[in-house]
C-alpha cells in the first residue's frame, strides 16, 4: 500500500505578488525552495489563509533572497499581495518509508526569510 503524505510546507508565508497575465504557476524565493526541498515544477498545494482559498499550482524559481511569493496566471484570482498562505507538497511512500517519513516544515517572518524549520508539527492540545 502506498501513502500520501505531507513533504514539505512553507508555513505563513507573505504574497508578495500576483500576477493575473503571468504563465500559471507559484514563483518562490530560491532559498525557500531549497530549504523546503521543493523541486522546481513540483505540484503545489496552496491552502490561503487570509481567504479559505484552497488550490494546486506548480513552483517556479524567483531569485535568492527576494522573498518572492508570486501567485500567478489563474491562481491570481484566489489570492492577493499581503495574503498569508500555506505551502504544501505531499509524496507518495510504501509503508515502511511512511514509519520514517518526517516532513521538511519551513517557518518565515513577515519578509519571508527563515526563522527556523522542524521535522514535526506540535500535538495539538486540547
Amino acid at each position: 500500500m502506498e501513502l500520501t503524505l505531507l513533504k514539505s510546507k512553507l508555513h505563513r508565508v507573505t504574497v508578495t505578488h500576483a500576477e493575473l497575465d503571468y504563465e500559471g504557476s507559484c514563483a518562490i524565493d530560491d532559498d525557500l525552495l531549497r530549504t523546503g526541498n521543493i523541486r522546481e515544477y513540483e505540484q503545489l498545494h496552496i491552502y490561503n489563509i487570509t481567504n479559505g482559498e484552497r488550490f494546486s499550482t506548480y513552483a517556479i524559481r524567483a531569485e535568492a533572497g527576494s522573498g518572492i511569493i508570486s501567485i500567478n496566471g489563474a491562481a491570481a484570482h484566489k489570492a492577493s499581495t499581503g495574503d498569508l498562505i500555506i505551502i504544501c507538497t505531499y509524496a507518495g511512500f510504501a509503508e515502511a518509508e511512511a514509519n520514517a517519513h518526517k516532513p521538511q516544515l519551513v517557518y518565515v517572518d513577515p519578509q519571508n526569510r527563515v526563522t527556523h524549520t522542524s521535522k514535526q508539527i506540535a500535538v495539538q492540545a486540547a
